[in-house]
């Protein structure tokens, strides 16, 4: 499906492909995030009980200027997993940016593909293992046909990886692209209407609520695709967790994990026991909803998902065989930030959040190093006088922490 706002999105991708990136950077840095960090769908999606031996075929639709492809293709490149990742967007503009990042990486596991994701089911593609789409479902004509066009696609026990705008963290975003709809018509040229943006925002008034939303520093700052895609975007909407739950319902699909699920848990935000009582008694959907609403500042939504019909076996995490592996940051690292309470505290958008840790939750976290099994760990502190019993509560108690944050995962078998 396609009018007129979409023929002025489409547009705007060409002329400034989003997000801004410069192919020489790679050299420098790789850019990581959510959704599809590997051991994120590794752990997520599939349990950890899909073996890695085995190839995983993955769609990034939407794939902009190449942020989720690149990330992907180099975790499976570094890893040696069998596999292919599909890049599909119809810019011609933030494909060329994409390929070139591939190119820098030396990367070959990349197919290339340009197209719109509603064309999926007859491009002959398919099916996958995994659907990653990122900040494209919001700005289409009809969500739930994207959404549909990718399900067509995803092979039985697969998964998707999401991302939808929020409404409450974009407070004042779509107040000023009311005054731009007026000042800067979505007719006139992309180049003019960003220097009317760029006026505006210089001369916004105290009490536009944009001003006080801190989201949106690297839109607003980081360069013309930034501001262009979050002022000047002919058609977004927001999602309310709700309202996101019954998209995906209408797709047959279901949440797997939010990301990250300490966040979309209420208990984190309501200390009084009598509240949380009575926030433990909803549903999954409702605690999210309710979450979502006490803190007020989501900007985004980020979520796992599978067909409801096929939900997700996770690993058990407390089998001697078991693995557990820090997603990103060094356990050693990661320890440094626990406080002498044994608390260790996260920041949610500038909302603050604090974990707590039994005492021995600095050693486990040293001890994790993605090839110790449980089993193994527990003989570890075996040796230092720990017994089995306490080591058990303290795993427990460290791996649901740590998990809640998506920090700590379990790692598949190879075989």
């Amino acid at each position: 499906m396609s009018d007129h706002a979409d023929a002025h999105l489409a547009a705007q991708y060409e002329a400034y492909p989003y997000p801004a990136r410069d192919p020489r950077e790679e050299a420098k840095r790789l850019i990581i995030g959510s959704p599809s960090h590997l051991r994120e769908i590794d752990y997520w999606v599939f349990g950890a009980n899909r073996p890695t031996s085995r190839p995983l075929r993955a769609l990034i639709a939407g794939g902009g200027t190449g942020d989720g492809t690149i990330m992907l293709a180099t975790h499976m490149a570094r890893s040696g997993r069998p596999g292919r990742v599909t890049y599909l967007d119809r810019s011609a503009a933030a494909l060329k940016v994409a390929r070139a990042r591939a190119e820098v990486r030396g990367l070959t596991n990349i197919d290339w593909l340009q197209g719109s994701l509603l064309d999926l089911p007859q491009l002959g593609v398919g099916p996958f293992d995994y659907i990653d789409c990122c900040g494209v479902l919001h700005h289409l004509p009809e969500p739930a046909e994207g959404l549909a066009a990718l399900v067509a696609v995803l092979a039985p026990s697969g998964g998707l990886g999401l991302m939808v705008y929020a409404p409450h963290g974009r407070t004042g975003v779509y107040m000023v692209q009311d005054a731009l709809s007026l000042l800067a018509p979505a007719d006139q040229p992309p180049a003019a209407r960003l220097d009317v943006a760029r006026r505006v925002m210089r001369h916004l008034p105290e009490s536009n609520w944009l001003r006080f939303n801190r989201n949106f520093t690297d839109h607003i700052t980081g360069g013309d695709a930034g501001l262009y895609d979050l002022l000047l975007n002919p058609r977004d909407r927001a999602f309310t967790v709700t309202a996101f739950a019954d998209l995906l319902a209408g797709a047959g699909m279901a949440v797997t994990a939010f990301m990250e699920p300490m966040r979309y848990d209420p208990a984190t935000w309501l200390p009084e026991p009598k509240l949380r009582a009575r926030a433990a008694s909803l549903g999954a959907t409702a605690q999210a909803a309710l979450a979502e609403a006490l803190t007020a500042n989501m900007s985004v939504h980020i979520a796992y998902c599978r067909r409801a019909a096929e939900p997700v076996a996770m690993a058990n995490a407390f089998a001697d065989e078991a693995v557990p592996v820090m997603r990103e940051v060094p356990g050693a690292e990661l320890a440094k930030s626990i406080l002498p309470d044994g608390s260790l505290p996260f920041l949610f958008d500038g909302l603050r959040a604090v974990l707590r840790l039994p005492p021995e939750g600095t050693a486990i976290l040293h001890a994790i190093d993605g090839e110790r099994s449980v089993a193994s760990l527990r003989s570890l502190f075996a040796g230092r006088g720990m017994p089995e019993a306490k080591f058990a509560r303290a795993w427990a108690e460290t791996f649901a922490a740590l998990q809640s944050v998506n920090r700590v995962l379990l790692a598949p078998p190879k075989h």
